[in-house]
């Protein structure tokens, strides 16, 4: 891939349903805090910077196509590659989750109700997934490129709209100053340690999804691959805080909203344009194209990193002989399976956008040491990383799931997130482990 493709394939990869709606809407619900969200995202590319080059050079190399072929190449372990393979189809199962919730929001109230949240969700599962299972990852990168111009082009829209419509920001603030003098309290210890918190899981999570890891081996070079991220540090400016403002926007006009209600606040203020700006109608549609392309670009990316995942590293263990053609079917028939699983998922679990892509990252970058400190300290050893990743997934799980099982344990213990609790423990053990095996032996 080139510059053109790269970046924007990159760009509809990293922002999605959970941008366009479940930011939106934890922003109608925190108010301006959230415009920390800002640099949550810029973080990201920070974390590119520090291990993506190195990586796309070795893929070059080696030929990688997975996380799991580096992994294998860097560590020599069957057991760690298939461990960090089940945490990254696990974590983008939930990725395609999030989206598909985002996606029945857009649809049930785009139509007035008409198309159920179900039946949106059901009906474009199966278009993402046929035209999935039709491509393959060049048709993917286009697809990308063409539904990420949409998506820059929706959210200018949308801000510009609300700016002209809603008198901007010192008119949203003038009356939030009356009716929600809370959001105007500076944010104590806690609230900043969840913010720290916040970065850290954005930080390590998100820059190891596998679909950006597969697009950073497709880049052509290292020298585009950096250029792709001069240019996607600044897309947070006009894609999160566009929609941050949305959010704050929506709170002072559709005050009250409970958190389903929230969710559909970018839809919400489309609609009351529509009512009093003529011809904006036109625009909404381009919006809501911008949306479904932006969440579909996100879906197909990880439906085929997913199976790459599934059939280059686990089902390929179990049958080595197997041809290429039966190894491509057996993943688009585990795409289908998948599918059907997450929409179902999507469809009954309660909690909102935000809540499920915080838990996927939590997971997620328990996986962070392996590729953060695997491609650069050449000492490290394989046991040492499974042990740290073992460690952080149970210490990451058994806080989330202590109420549950009778353990009063608070889900954020101390305002950080349980993944930031289990990536301490994860890191730590790293580190003791390697100090431990360079220590010499006394005779």
């Amino acid at each position: 891939m080139g510059l053109f493709v790269l970046f924007l394939t990159l760009y509809a990869t990293q922002y999605s349903g959970n941008t366009l709606i479940g930011m939106a809407g934890s922003a109608y619900r925190q108010g301006y805090v959230f415009f920390v969200s800002v640099l949550f995202m810029m973080s990201v590319i920070g974390a590119y910077l520090i291990y993506a080059p190195k990586l796309q050079r070795l893929s070059k190399k080696y030929g990688y196509i997975t996380v799991g072929d580096y992994v294998q190449h860097r560590f020599r372990s069957p057991v760690l590659t298939v461990f960090i393979t089940i945490v990254c189809i696990v974590a983008v199962g939930s990725y395609i989750l999030t989206n598909l919730k985002a996606i029945g929001y857009i649809v049930e109230v785009s139509t007035g109700g008409r198309v159920t949240f179900v039946q949106g969700i059901i009906a474009l599962s199966l278009v993402m997934v046929i035209y999935e299972t039709l491509g393959g990852m060049r048709s993917v990168a286009w697809t990308d490129a063409i539904q990420g111009i949409l998506l820059i082009m929706g959210c200018i829209f949308i801000f510009c709209g609300i700016e002209y419509q809603y008198g901007g920001i010192s008119k949203v603030a003038e009356t939030l100053v009356t009716s929600r003098p809370d959001l105007w309290h500076p944010p104590d210890a806690e609230q900043k340690r969840l913010w720290l918190s916040t970065i850290i899981i954005i930080l390590f999570g998100i820059s190891i999804y596998p679909q950006a890891i597969q697009r950073i081996y497709a880049a052509k070079d290292a020298k585009t691959l950096r250029r792709s991220f001069q240019i996607m540090v600044f897309m947070p400016i006009v894609t999160t805080f566009f929609l941050v403002m949305v959010g704050i926007v929506g709170l002072a006009r559709f005050p009250g909203l409970d958190k389903q209600g929230s969710e559909e606040i970018t839809l919400l203020l489309l609609n009351d344009m529509s009512v009093h700006i003529p011809g904006v109608k036109y625009f909404i549609i381009l919006f809501l194209s911008a949306a479904v392309a932006a969440i579909m670009s996100t879906v197909d990316s990880a439906l085929l990193a997913i199976s790459s995942l599934f059939t280059q590293d686990i089902y390929r263990r179990i049958r080595p002989t197997a041809s290429q053609s039966n190894l491509t079917g057996t993943g688009k028939i585990f795409s289908w399976i998948l599918m059907a699983c997450m929409a179902d998922l999507a469809i009954n679990i309660p909690q909102t956008i935000w809540r499920l892509t915080e838990i996927k990252l939590e997971i997620l970058c328990q996986v962070a040491p392996a590729i953060f400190l695997g491609l650069h300290i050449k000492q490290l050893h394989g046991r040492s990383i499974l042990l740290g990743l073992s460690v952080g997934i149970f210490f990451t799980l058994f806080i989330m799931l202590s109420n549950s099982i009778g353990v009063p344990i608070e889900p954020k213990p101390w305002g950080i997130h349980a993944g930031v609790w289990g990536l301490a423990a994860n890191f730590s053990i790293v580190g003791i482990t390697s100090i431990y095996k360079r220590m010499p032996v006394a005779c």
